[in-house]
């Protein structure tokens, strides 16, 4: 980004005391290198949109898939998507076309549809959960606990949640007055915590209120999904045969896998954010990075790999046949 670019943004900021845009970075120190480095990531976002794609058009189309762990999957590949396509078009275009001017209220947009999907794909891992502890605890009952309306119903919740914890916050950031001199931004796209620094104005309230959301979303789902588990471990330690407690515990292996391949990035963020200010601005980068792109990348890899019927429903599907 020339200087005399961020010179004009500068000077409109004091004139109009509102941000008309913010200034976006890619990898910082690296910016020499944006353009081969553009080819991993495109690479990272063609396998998570393709993956997951799959994995829906997978369950859609094989009516064997039609069950209550499949209806679930389908949430977190939907999720992933998303997740994907909020970041997608800025990153690219900071990588490719050194293009790193947004809008202030194009970044609220992305900034508001990427924590939403991260919301969701956090909320339907808790919903994951709650379906395996009610296939290894109540097998006999699972059917009848987990219908389609229950499935639908508990969709409609989770985007619901989703949706209205994270309504106020680009209203929050919009009532604030910006600093003239502090529109660059710390990613290539709109990050929450980001955003709100370069405010000149008290930022309590923003403060308060993320950390709420994060508590009352990602903090309980994690508590939750940890709950579950401990429950379903009780129910397993109960089965007389190993080979029993061995098959019980298989069909958990995946939803662990991406439960961690979720949560550990997300933790590794918010030390990041609290404790790890003396870190390079490289390191924020590429842990945000790894938060954003890495698990729509891993889920479906995941998925495919230790489900065999949606692995092979996913062949199916490549070679264009579906079971009717």
């Amino acid at each position: 980004m020339s200087e005399d670019g961020t010179a004009n943004i500068v000077a409109l900021f004091d004139v109009t005391r509102s941000p008309p845009a913010f200034l976006l970075v890619g990898l910082p120190g690296l910016e020499a290198f944006h353009g081969w480095i553009s080819i991993p990531f495109l690479s990272m976002y063609t396998v998570a949109l393709t993956g997951n794609c799959l994995i829906i058009l997978a369950v859609k189309r094989t009516p064997n898939l039609h069950q209550p762990m499949y209806y679930f999957l389908s949430m977190l590949a939907l999720s992933d998507v998303g997740l994907t396509l909020s970041t997608l078009p800025t990153t690219l275009s900071v990588l490719w076309f050194d293009y790193a001017f947004i809008g202030f209220n194009a970044c609220l947009v992305q900034m508001f549809f990427l924590h939403v999907f991260s919301v969701v794909e956090s909320s339907v891992l808790l919903a994951m959960s709650f379906d395996r502890f009610v296939a290894i605890s109540n097998p006999l009952r699972y059917a009848a606990v987990l219908t389609n309306n229950v499935i639908i119903r508990i969709g409609m919740a989770i985007v619901t949640r989703a949706t209205l914890s994270l309504f106020p916050v680009p209203f929050l950031l919009k009532r604030l007055n910006y600093c003239p001199g502090k529109i660059v931004l710390s990613h290539s796209f709109c990050f929450h915590a980001d955003v709100m620094k370069r405010a000149c104005a008290d930022i309590t309230v923003n403060i308060l209120y993320g950390l709420y959301v994060v508590l009352s979303t990602v903090g309980l789902d994690s508590l939750l999904i940890v709950l579950s588990y401990t429950l379903i471990l009780h129910t397993v330690m109960g089965l007389a045969s190993p080979k029993e407690r061995v098959r019980a515990l298989n069909t958990c292996v995946s939803h662990i896998l991406a439960v961690l391949v979720f949560y550990i990035p997300v933790i590794g963020v918010s030390m990041i954010h609290r404790f790890g200010r003396h870190l390079p601005q490289l390191v924020h980068a590429l842990v945000a990075y790894v938060y954003l792109v890495v698990p729509p990348v891993l889920n479906p890899v995941i998925y495919s790999i230790k489900s065999k019927p949606i692995r092979e429903a996913i062949l199916r599907v490549l070679r264009g046949k579906c079971h009717r």
